[in-house]
């Protein structure tokens, strides 16, 4: 039947209570267990209905069940129902047939009927022909449970062809002929390597132009996105990024930029020439980037922002072409989307959604109208922009780094799949990684029908229970006038039905994963600090959460005294928990659908155990022993508190958190576009200049702390004064670092030397 080579052996359920019970029907099921084992088929026998709920939950390899129907059984429907709404949440094709000794279909409920596949009179037949048409079903199921790419891809692997093309390792044997090379084959296992294949291979189509398998896996994903067209795309967003912007907007053309944008547009805008206006968002009293406000985003606010750009000269095209936005933020801010479109669509035809944290949002009602590619295609404006977004389905959905997806809505002023290809091609290998494109065709299979929704609930629930959690416990130390740390989040839920307001802790989970009235940003509301919002705009991803150190308070002074975020992130480090981001007081945290359930539970032990050596001032040899040993002569005989202390008082020394919201808080003047610095970079009329001699200099690179990867200068733009807010942010990073050595930030575009910040400026 299968192949021992096969990506998925047959594996099969079978819920039968009794089933070592001297009867006919027990020896019937016993007999048919006996014969599909003998055809290579593995059977998981669950005689309780809870085994066979948390078989169904946990054993995705599952192709078939089988459920005995007990007439004399009175609890046999509802237990049959609850398993069967089980599998059918997960799984609207798995083959299940229900057992049944006599024909009296009509007397099983409709719950169970319209749920099940087919029916087995296991006393009427024999077993070996009831086992072949169980594993015919199977087989018939298997033939779709792999999405197109990489079933054509396994089944190539297969085949263990004598290659003569690249790569050089041929299906893995080059490996074998060292020992560096054996080790590195065991780790990794001979199927990665077999997929390792040359656009030779004409069996998988071309990513270049989208053809065989790979096309097929493209249309498969198009549909399950909700996209016209979507695009492989094998080096990350930022690459998906750079093929949106050149395909749509050229030399001396407006673009409207989010500056709330990742580098890659960034780059983008360098590559093709284009102007760009800035868009700026809101920050809050802990940094974090807040959306940009519908008033900034009206055709009178643009053409102001346009008008008022000093790069915008006679021989630029003042009417803007494109215009990309970041959704959701890093820190989980997401827009109404539809408000978005109507909005910029008054200016631009197209408008670009940069949703690389963001993949995952079609797949749950929670996220309903926030997000690019929202609603029913047949439902889309084509006389609204055309809409693009660009999604890292490595980030928060299951596939390998680098993986990344290019959606597209035609609407106005489209472009066409070749004019859009032109693009594709210049920015992709034509030595793809085929394992990569793969992982893009799986996680769209495990997001197509049901599926979509039981991974995302999960991670929702995952996250709603650990910031329940963490606000109780936070409220219960408060209370008795002691510390614990908290979570950026809705200090109260108003329940819409009852209009009751309760803590956050205290709403039901159910509520808070399911309804988003929940997450949502009002007005003046302390908690978000991004001032008079607009009521609905901007909602909080409920899976990215972000963890709040004592400090800050909501009117953004600093406290008596606070712990900084980078120290607790150390902490947890040296305990082998790595964070996302972290910023002066808050740690950043991905639920994404890879979290299992509870494993937020060392997360939290960890919080507790922090707050413990804290608290007793326990030595950094023992809590953080390599921040110790690097740096003896700096930390020597010091406790987690006193360095905790140290580090708050540095900070409010050098005001590095309001440096922060001031450097982001105005745009740069701009001296010239962002091509024309490179030109100078090229051109080699570029020189090294120390941050403390930076005043006036105009940088010919970006400067880009990161993470996030937000520029706080982009080429071409201004430092301005040395007692400016631009250098003062860069002067205060400078000094903390030189002080406390092993937390020293990173910031793209800045070389340290001797613990001197040095930058690229155009020479003089």
């Amino acid at each position: 039947m299968h192949k021992p080579t096969d990506p998925l052996e047959i594996k099969i359920l079978m819920f039968y209570e009794g089933l070592a019970e001297n009867n006919a029907t027990s020896r019937a099921v016993r007999e048919l267990k006996k014969d599909l084992e003998a055809k290579e088929a593995k059977v998981i026998v669950s005689e309780s209905p809870t085994d066979a709920r948390a078989v169904i939950a946990s054993d995705p390899e599952i192709q078939c069940v089988l459920l005995n129907y007990d007439e004399n059984d009175e609890q046999c429907p509802s237990k049959l129902c609850r398993i069967l709404q089980d599998i059918r949440a997960r799984n609207a094709n798995l083959p299940v047939f229900l057992l049944s000794d006599r024909y009296k279909a009509s007397a099983i409920p409709s719950d169970i009927l319209d749920k099940v596949s087919d029916f087995i009179w296991i006393l009427e037949d024999t077993s070996d022909f009831i086992a072949g048409r169980i594993l015919a079903a199977t087989e018939r199921y298997r033939e779709f449970v792999l999405p197109p790419m990489f079933k054509a891809l396994a089944d190539f692997a297969k085949v263990h062809e004598y290659s003569w093309h690249t790569p050089g390792h041929t299906g893995g044997t080059g490996f074998l002929k060292s020992p560096a090379g054996r080790a590195f084959f065991n780790f990794f296992g001979e199927p990665i390597f077999r997929s390792d294949l040359s656009i030779s291979v004409g069996e998988l189509g071309s990513l270049l132009d989208h053809s065989g398998p790979i096309g097929e896996s493209e249309k498969y994903a198009a549909r399950v996105f909700g996209a016209d067209r979507t695009y492989h795309v094998t080096n990350g967003t930022s690459t998906s990024n750079r093929v949106v912007l050149l395909a749509s907007v050229t030399r001396n053309q407006v673009a409207l930029c989010d500056r709330n944008c990742h580098k890659s547009v960034e780059h983008a805008i360098t590559m093709s020439g284009a102007i760009p206006t800035y868009l700026v968002p809101t920050r809050n009293q802990y940094g974090i980037i807040g959306p940009i406000l519908p008033a900034k985003m009206t055709k009178e606010a643009i053409a102001i922002s346009i008008k008022e750009n000093p790069l915008v000269s006679d021989e630029v095209d003042a009417n803007p072409v494109h215009a990309v936005i970041t959704n959701s933020t890093y820190d989980g801010l997401c827009y109404n989307v539809e408000k978005v479109k109507e909005l910029l669509g008054q200016s631009v035809d197209r408008l670009h959604f940069d949703e690389a944290w963001y993949g995952y949002a079609r797949f749950n009602p929670l996220y309903k109208d926030r997000y690019a590619m929202n609603g029913n295609i047949k439902d889309f404006d084509r006389s609204g922009p055309t809409v693009f977004a660009t999604q890292s389905t490595h980030k928060l959905l299951a596939a390998f780094s680098q993986a990344s997806m290019l959606h597209v809505r035609e609407g106005r002023n489209p472009i066409e799949h070749l004019r859009l290809n032109e693009a594709f091609m210049m920015q992709a290998s034509t030595s793809p990684f085929y394992p990569i494109i793969a992982t893009n065709d799986i996680s769209a299979a495990m997001m197509d029908g049901p599926g979509g929704k039981t991974l995302t609930d999960i991670s929702i629930r995952e996250a709603v229970s650990f910031r329940k959690t963490v606000a109780r416990i936070h409220a219960e130390h408060k209370a008795n006038n002691d510390w614990f740390f908290n979570i950026w989040q809705p200090d109260y839920i108003t329940d819409p039905d009852s209009g009751q307001k309760m803590p956050f802790h205290e709403a039901p989970t159910d509520l808070l994963a399911k309804n988003p009235a929940c997450w949502l940003l009002h007005p003046n509301d302390s908690w978000h600090g991004f001032g008079d919002i607009d009521e609905g705009f901007c909602m909080l991803d409920p899976i990215k959460v972000s963890v709040t150190t004592p400090g800050m308070s909501d009117n953004g002074e600093l406290k008596d005294k606070g712990i900084p975020a980078a120290l607790l992130t150390s902490y947890l480090d040296a305990k082998g928990i790595v964070v996302e981001k972290t910023t002066d007081f808050t740690v950043l945290f991905l639920f994404s659908i890879g979290v299992t359930n509870g494993k937020w539970g060392t997360l939290l032990n960890a919080l507790f155990e922090f707050k413990r050596d804290y608290d007793s001032n326990t030595p950094l040899e023992r809590v953080i022993p390599s921040l110790a040993a690097d740096y003896p002569e700096r930390y020597k005989g010091m406790g987690l508190k006193d360095l905790a202390d140290e580090m708050f008082a540095a900070m409010k020394e050098l005001g590095t958190t309001k440096a922060l919201a001031a450097g982001f808080a105005e745009l740069p003047h701009p001296d010239m576009s962002p091509v024309q610095a490179y030109e100078n970079l090229v051109h080699n009329n570029v020189e090294k200049v120390k941050v403390d001699d930076m005043a006036g200099r105009t940088v010919a690179t970006g400067v880009v702390p990161y993470p996030p990867g937000i520029p706080l200068l982009m080429p071409g733009e201004n430092a301005g004064p040395a007692d400016g807010p631009l250098l003062g942010y860069l002067k205060s990073l400078q000094a903390f670092d030189r002080r406390f050595p092993g937390f020293t930030h990173d910031t793209h575009g800045v070389e340290v030397t001797d613990g001197v910040y040095e930058i690229l400026c155009l020479k003089k």
